[in-house]
Order: C-alpha cells, then structure tokens, then sequence
C-alpha cells in the first residue's frame, strides 16, 4: 500500500469544503483533473466512497466526514510543527497568533505588541479581536496561539483553557454633558437605578465585570432601566456622549473624552448600612477593578514565539506593580 500522502489530504479538504471540484482547484492553484485523481486514488486505496456524486453535484459520503475531521487534526498539526521548525532561528522569523477582547485589543494590548515586534521585528503578529466568548472559543480549538480578555472562563471551557492574570483595568460609571449626574460628580449606589443605561451585549467580558460588580453592591440587572445594548464600547460611548444614559466602561476606552470634558466619570458612594469598607465617620467609593486574562491550551502544542510573548507580558505585569509600590511608598 502506498498510503495517503499530505498532499492528498490538503486537496481533499479543499474539495469537502467546496464541495466542487474546480473550486478546489482553483483554491489550489492545481488542474480540475489531478484534484479529482487525488480524490479517486484515496477511494481506491481504501476502498470507500468519499464523495457521492449526484447528477453535477457532489455530497460528502460518512467515510469523506471520518476522513475530514481527521485529516484538519493532521493538517493542523503539521502546520505547527513547521511553524516550529522555522522558529529555530533565534526568532528572527515565524507568525503568533493572537486573540483579544475588543477592549484589550484597542486601548492595552496594542504597546505590548509594539514591544515585541521592536525586539523581534521579522515576527509577523496575527491579532483578532471579538467578544471574551469568542476568544475563549477560539482559543480551545487553535485558533489562537495565546488569548487575552477580560471576562470570566465558562466552565465549560476551564479544564480545556489555562489562564493567568497579566494586567488589570478599572471600569467607571461615566455620563455625557446633558446627564444631571455630569454636574453632580458622584452618586450613591441606590442612585444606579434612577437613570437610563446603555450596555455591552452579553458575552462581553466588561458587562460580565459590570454585573457582577452590580450582584456585589445588591443590585439585580433587572432593576436598570436598559435602553440600548451595543456590540462595542465606541457605540455605547457615542450614544451617551448626546444623550441622558450611563454606561459601565473601560476607563482605557474614554480616558481621552474625560480630558476633554465631553464625558465626565461618576464615583458612586457605598452608603450601605454595615458595609465592611465603610471607615469610621465617613463612606467608601464603590469601584470596579477587573483582572485581564492571558488565555492558553492545556495540551496543544506552544510555539517558542508564544513563550517568548507570554513571558513578556508576565514581566510587564511585574514592573508595572514594582512601579505603582515604589509610588505608594514615596
């Protein structure tokens, strides 16, 4: 027996996922004959059917199912195989592939990876940005080299996924010029649900912080008066910028805004009755700190590039704490 050879599987996963021949042969750059040559000899070695063909289309036989699950594990893995064979180079060349959340991804990871791209300039950095579930999601299946985000594991996924802390964040109530609570400057907790909000969809990691940050303070989401729900923080920013509505968010994403006075951001006050952090004589502000999270696969194979970047994220951390101490002692 001869036996599949790669080229083999990598011309059939064009053609089960095109499900057409001369599409798989244009994908890859090869003849509509030796693409359906490919197909027959694999059918033949083995002695299956792969492709059922029905009239001048095709369907993919339970075999052709079998053999494509297995042959993307194979594909994939010789990919990162390679991927590390190249990195034998003392990194002067290779591609990591990132996944953020969208918060993490425009406003704190975009210096980490000027860093890395200035100590190691041939490296070529494919980052994608989407909500915390779907970076978690990419991540358990290899999409992702490393992921980052700001909301919490499901558990589904936390036997698949280790995660680590690599920053922090702060989210902050913040309203526009037309909000009566612009003048005010700070609020009371038992204000919160008095005004109209404008939130994050669910499966964002800053409405997870957020209503968590809501259960802790004895607040049900239910008791907001929720307008609007945006997929992004630059439209939930922009529909309060000109509107009477708060959000929660990342003190990162409106840090400019504040400056500039067009969004101002609120301290709310934890009056409750035997609140632990309440010091005598006076009340505590009520705040959101919220961790980010360095996201990798339990067991697939870690490239030597997504060490090295991970490493680098783990010392930027550290320094950034090293420095805010020697602050607080001076």
């Amino acid at each position: 027996m001869a036996g599949m050879t790669l080229e083999q599987l990598k011309i059939f996963i064009a053609v089960a996922q095109h499900l057409h021949f001369t599409r798989a042969a244009e994908e890859l750059y090869i003849t509509q004959p030796a693409v359906s040559a490919a197909v027959h000899n694999l059918e033949q070695e083995y002695g299956v059917k792969l492709f059922h063909r029905i009239g001048r289309h095709i369907e993919i036989a339970e075999a052709g199912k079998l053999l494509q699950v297995e042959a993307q594990k194979i594909l994939d893995q010789v990919s990162l195989t390679e991927r590390g064979l190249r990195e034998l180079n003392n990194l002067q060349r290779g591609e990591l592939k990132l996944g953020s959340s969208l918060t993490i991804g425009n406003y704190w990871l975009p210096s980490k990876i000027s860093e890395f791209k200035s100590r190691y300039p041939g490296i070529k950095i494919d980052c994608s940005l989407a909500n915390t579930e779907d970076i978690c999601l990419g991540t358990a299946t290899g999409q992702f080299d490393l992921g980052l985000v700001e909301g919490d594991v499901k558990p589904a996924l936390q036997n698949t996924l280790e995660y680590e802390i690599v920053g922090s964040d702060r989210l902050q109530i913040v309203v526009g010029q037309k909000h009566p609570w612009f003048e005010w400057g700070e609020i009371d907790l038992s204000q919160l649900t008095k005004t109209p909000w404008v939130m994050r969809e669910p499966g964002s990691g800053t409405q997870q912080r957020f209503e968590e940050a809501l259960q802790n303070w004895g607040i049900d989401l239910s008791e907001l008066d929720v307008i609007l729900v945006f997929n992004s923080g630059e439209m939930t920013k922009a529909a309060i910028e000109d509107g009477v509505g708060a959000i929660g968010i990342s003190e990162l994403m409106v840090k400019k805004e504040i400056q500039l006075g067009t969004l101002r951001a609120i301290r709310v006050i934890d009056n409750r009755e035997g609140n632990g952090a309440m010091p005598p004589g006076g009340y505590a502000y009520a705040e959101i700190v919220r961790p980010f999270f360095k996201l990798k696969h339990r067991q697939r194979f870690q490239t030597a590039l997504s060490k090295v970047f991970e490493q680098m994220l783990i010392s930027s951390m550290l320094d950034s704490s090293h420095q805010h101490l020697s602050k607080s002692i001076i």
